[in-house]
């Protein structure tokens, strides 16, 4: 299988694999994470995609495996092949589709087709490499954020990135009473020289990120000559910025609108302050509805089991209740 998708990857990279199939172990299962070109037209990208199907649908009908019906959600595309009934192999491929663009002051996509849209966030990834293949389980268009400088920041982005996840700088900035803070943080009075440089070592640690959101920040969001600073970087970086809004004092997103930096914000509760099942199910429910009713939403949560799980169980019903799960990057302007 391996073997036959090399010829739909264009560059190194394009094709990965994780063989762990035993036959011992029903929750062990030969996963391949297929990137297809971007780029083209929507028709040439469902041809590539279905060309790709064949060659492994012939390969497993060959070794008598039999294919689930396919589960999808914006770029993602999984396939499911059994053998007696177990899963042996998972094919994940990441097809991208043409990036879509809303200029400022012209009607949100939600607005010209009925169809909210809703960016889902997960943040402080970098430590749990455990976590993050929990995130990669769920076959949608999330948004990773990852702290910089922690022990798998690197290869948690750099495989989010290959299987098709958006991924993010989850930068650290000073808090009020600065608790539990980062290594290192933009914080209200540093040197303007030192924003630039810290910030380069910073997604030398997060590569392929896109854009970048703040962690914690209730002090430094708020403070106007920092924010005045840090954007013209994230220009130069050709980065888009998320406010997360964790103090109503921030200046963070008026700031970028004001410096031509793209930029969206955190317009929903976030979903998990009580990290609970029930209480996550709740959240992603006023998630949902706040994209109906704003045309789009940006939403953000952790990779807490209890996240997880609800966003396994809510996720599938988001196209029938009216709302396409999209990219961060597909809500700033």
């Amino acid at each position: 299988m391996v073997h036959a998708s090399a010829g739909f990857g264009k560059r190194s990279g394009d094709i990965a694999s994780r063989l762990q199939f035993d036959s011992t172990h029903p929750d062990r299962v030969d996963q391949i994470f297929v990137a297809l070109p971007a780029g083209g037209s929507d028709q040439a990208r469902r041809e590539s995609v279905a060309h790709l199907i064949q060659s492994l649908d012939r390969i497993g009908t060959s070794h008598n495996l039999t294919r689930d019906e396919p589960t999808s959600s914006g770029a993602l595309l999984r396939l499911d092949y059994r053998s007696a009934g177990v899963i042996t192999n998972s094919v994940h491929i990441i097809a991208p589709t043409t990036a879509s663009t809303t200029s400022p002051g012209s009607p949100r996509q939600g607005e010209k087709n009925g169809t909210a849209r809703l960016a889902i966030i997960l943040d402080d990834l970098g430590n749990d490499r455990a976590a993050a293949d929990a995130i990669f389980a769920l076959p949608y268009p999330l948004t990773v954020s990852v702290l910089p400088y922690h022990t798998h920041s690197v290869d948690i982005a750099e495989e989010a990135h290959l299987r098709g996840y958006e991924v993010m700088l989850h930068l650290p900035m000073q808090s009020v009473g600065n608790e539990t803070p980062e290594a290192h943080e933009l914080h209200p009075g540093m040197s303007a020289d030192d924003i630039p440089a810290l910030f380069e070592q910073m997604m030398q640690n997060v590569p392929y990120a896109a854009g970048v959101n703040n962690h914690q920040g209730s002090q430094a969001t708020a403070d106007p000559a920092l924010m005045e600073e840090l954007m013209p970087v994230l220009q130069k970086w050709n980065l888009f910025y998320v406010d997360s809004r964790t103090t109503a004092a921030t200046v963070a997103y008026d700031t970028a609108q004001r410096l031509g930096v793209r930029s969206g914000f955190r317009n929903v509760p976030f979903l998990d302050d009580v990290a609970e099942v029930s209480a996550v199910r709740k959240q992603l429910e006023l998630a949902l509805r706040g994209a109906r009713e704003k045309g789009e939403a940006i939403a953000i949560g952790h990779p807490h089991t209890a996240t997880l799980r609800a966003l396994s169980e809510i996720l599938p019903q988001a196209g029938a209740r009216g709302v396409q799960l999209v990219y961060a990057s597909d809500l700033v302007h």
